[in-house]
């Protein structure tokens, strides 16, 4: 693989434990140590605290030992590739996630964005590209758990939203869905009855804007197979033709 960005001198790419102390955590895993030392080199520069790793067998080791905050993680490594390892840390705890990729492929970067990941760069990319779509993910995981201790939950009809459990209800059945979808349903549960545009959808789900308008669609219509009783006629999400959607309140 060719270098993606220019880098300094570092100290080696040798993964790091990732300090306890106040501020976000990232933990970086790219198979060039090129990219992961100059990554580190900016991040941590930008306030942020840092691990890297250079393999997939790294990457769930640091992620089970220190609990990152956020995770840079590239789709190409040496024993494994960046989905089996959302997948499995995953699994067992939410962290939120930017693809990082030489793909070029419109397929590679919807199948990270509907396995859940939040975000996705291709390379050559700019650090500074990278940072800012870090904080604009880590100010939305921050605002979507600032709670007060009191459960909040939306209800439209047998749909219920719990955004303290993260958690979504048909008629009492739990659906799983990913972050993306949870955050589009809570949009327009919020808004029921109101027609949302997509550009007002977009910039609810992602800050910087990099949730594209043609993967949103794929989005609406997975939530639809998880919540309507019939997704070919929706009772809940439905389309406003030439304007966007909206969650029908009766």
């Amino acid at each position: 693989m060719g270098s993606a960005i220019s880098t300094p001198h570092g100290n080696g790419a040798a993964a790091a434990n990732i300090k306890t102390v106040a501020g976000e955590k990232i933990l970086v895993v790219d198979d060039e140590p090129g990219i992961v030392d100059f990554l580190k080199a900016y991040l941590v520069r930008e306030g942020f605290e840092v691990a890297t790793a250079l393999t997939a067998a790294e990457a769930l080791a640091l992620a089970r030992a220190d609990e990152p905050d956020l995770m840079i993680l590239d789709l190409t490594l040496p024993d494994g590739n960046g989905y089996d390892v959302y997948r499995t840390v995953s699994a067992r705890r939410r962290v939120p996630t930017i693809m990082l990729t030489a793909r070029g492929e419109e397929i590679d970067r919807i199948a990270g964005l509907e396995m859940g990941a939040d975000d996705y760069v291709t390379k050559p990319f700019s650090p500074r590209e990278v940072t800012a779509r870090a904080r604009a993910i880590l100010r939305r995981s921050l605002r979507n758990s600032a709670f007060d201790g009191v459960a909040e939950t939306t209800r439209v009809r047998g749909l219920a939203i719990d955004r303290v459990a993260h958690e979504v209800r048909v008629n009492g059945r739990v659906v799983g869905v990913t972050p993306t979808e949870f955050r589009i349903l809570t949009a327009l549960a919020e808004h029921a009855g109101q027609v949302l545009t997509r550009v007002q959808l977009l910039d609810y789900l992602q800050d910087d804007g990099s949730i594209f308008e043609r993967t949103l669609d794929r989005h609406i219509g997975n939530l639809r197979r998880k919540i309507e009783p019939d997704p070919v006629h929706p009772s809940y999400v439905v389309t406003v033709f030439g304007v966007g959607y909206k969650m029908r309140k009766v």
